[in-house]
């Protein structure tokens, strides 16, 4: 995957998504959630971090995603855990925009993980 580290890759319209609203999709054979709010698209890891499960089913109140499991919350715009059972945040990934094109670039996976 080292080929693909600084590589933006297009995966959405903005004209898809409503604002505010979500979509999950595929981006370099992964799945994460585009989140369209106030006029900016954030992009984060489909992943729960208390369990895995998948935020991209979750309900978007304002900035945050709420977990359909367990209710953890993350804030879509950094992907900080702010809502317990969740200690650790969820990777947050680079969004361009141009036109109506969404872009993503995947933040390079923590340690561990």
């Amino acid at each position: 995957m080292a080929h693909t580290m600084n590589a933006f890759f297009p995966v959405a319209r903005l004209s898809d998504i409503p604002d505010p609203g979500k979509e999950v999709v595929e981006c370099d054979e992964q799945l994460v959630v585009l989140f369209h709010v106030d006029g900016k698209v954030y992009c984060l890891d489909d992943v729960c971090t208390h369990d895995g499960g998948p935020l991209g089913d979750g309900t978007l109140d304002g900035c945050a995603i709420i977990c359909p499991r367990h209710g953890a919350q993350f804030d879509i715009r950094t992907g900080e855990a702010i809502k317990m059972p969740a200690t650790q945040a969820t990777r947050k990934h680079e969004v361009r925009v141009d036109g109506d094109q969404i872009f993503v670039k995947l933040a390079q996976r923590r340690q561990g993980r």
